[in-house]
């Protein structure tokens, strides 16, 4: 059975309510793309893709650490200039 759209990765909601198992079954291996009112409004996708997309690659620390700007002369103290008046 073809999903409710326009070709085999996209759903209306109303297509995939009827089918999610089918859904979730092809998520396993694709992507799926759930539209409301014509528009894609969410994906579907496996557990295993989610974990890969969200796992923390390293810390703050390393990522500044590595930074190409590390070494760079960059002038970053502060300004020493009066505060202006703001409207209240």
């Amino acid at each position: 059975m073809q999903p409710s759209v326009r070709d085999e990765k996209s759903w209306t909601v109303a297509g995939a309510k009827a089918k999610l198992s089918e859904v979730i079954e092809r998520a396993q291996s694709e992507p799926q793309t759930i539209t409301r009112n014509g528009k894609p409004s969410v994906v579907v996708v496996s557990a295993e893709e989610w974990h890969k997309k969200t796992v923390r690659k390293g810390s703050l620390a390393a990522f500044l650490m590595e930074s190409p700007l590390r070494r760079a002369d960059l002038d970053l103290g502060r300004q020493n200039d009066e505060p202006r008046d703001l409207p209240l």
